[in-house]
């Protein structure tokens, strides 16, 4: 995913910057250059809600950390955050637990604004829509006003059921205590495609089709992000499951799976990050390559009928 900064951590864990993220603060203050109070409030404003998103993060590590599981590092991209977890849990319950911690953490940020305001004797305004924020007196409110409706937006975004996004893992754990995970992960994912594609679709429109409601055109590249993440899990589990059952081609879906080191795989496949461990896909060879630690470890076609979704 190319370069990322560290920029401190936080209870053991390492935070990052990817470089992407800066092109979002470059923008909107040339957006605001005509007033330089303008653009430093624009941006003032872009740190401050990463600040939640961040925190938002964080209370999905310090739940899996509850249960057992590490935390590798943090990770701010233009898009959101990315906290990425040794695992979801064994059970159910687990991913259930930590992905709905998340959002409770921007439920307990947007109370404490609402409090806040409210003790103030400010009445906080919700423009949710993309209206504005008129009633605001002064900077300070409307910069609260600002952070108390993205952090509602966030919940609500957030529990959208469109997996790998935290409603579609929540949605996952629930069908996963009926169906099992891989079962469960399969109809997770089906219902992912249909929001991911109304995403891309509103995204490219700059508005949902059939309304005037105005969203952002980085909703297009969530909608990618949904497809490429979501598929990628399915694969990993897919690949895991014919792992713990030993089966060698019993299924359609199944492939044996073959020593990479042998195979001549390209840049296609070879992952940006030097110590990545996870899986990518290979166009060529048809075939996702599992990696450790920036090596290439083994490699397998779980799409069912030779697709790999």
């Amino acid at each position: 995913m190319g370069r990322s900064w560290k920029i401190g951590t936080a209870f053991g864990i390492g935070l990052y910057v990817h470089w992407t993220f800066l092109l979002i603060p470059a923008l909107l203050f040339w957006a605001n250059s005509e007033s330089l109070l303008g653009g430093l409030v624009s941006v003032g404003i872009v740190f401050a809600l990463f600040g939640c998103v961040l925190l938002h993060e964080l209370g999905h590590a310090l739940m899996a950390r509850s249960f057992g599981i590490p935390t590798r590092d943090i990770t701010l991209y233009p898009i959101g955050g990315v906290a990425r977890l040794e695992g979801m849990g064994s059970r159910p319950i687990e991913e259930l637990a930590i992905a709905v911690a998340g959002p409770a953490v921007n439920v307990v940020i947007a109370a404490g604004l609402w409090m806040g305001l409210t003790l103030a004797g400010l009445t906080p305004q919700l423009s949710l829509l993309g209206g504005s924020l008129e009633g605001a007196d002064s900077l300070t409110e409307l910069i609260l006003m600002t952070l108390l409706n993205a952090n509602i937006i966030l919940v609500l975004f957030n529990i959208i059921p469109a997996f790998p996004m935290d409603g579609g893992r929540v949605f996952r754990a629930l069908l996963a205590m009926s169906y099992g995970r891989l079962r469960a992960t399969e109809i997770a994912f089906q219902v992912a495609k249909f929001v991911a594609a109304a995403f891309i679709v509103s995204g490219l429109f700059r508005h949902v089709p059939g309304t005037d409601y105005q969203v952002s055109p980085m909703l297009t590249l969530v909608g990618f992000f949904v497809l490429f993440a979501g598929r990628q899990e399915l694969a990993m589990l897919r690949y895991q499951d014919a792992r713990q059952r030993g089966l060698i081609g019993d299924e359609p879906w199944v492939v044996e799976p073959r020593n990479v080191i042998e195979m001549p795989y390209g840049s296609e496949a070879a992952p940006s990050e030097p110590d990545f461990s996870g899986f990518t896909w290979d166009p060529r060879h048809g075939v996702w390559i599992e990696w450790r630690n920036g090596r290439p470890v083994g490699a397998c076609s779980v799409g069912r009928a030779g697709r790999p979704w």
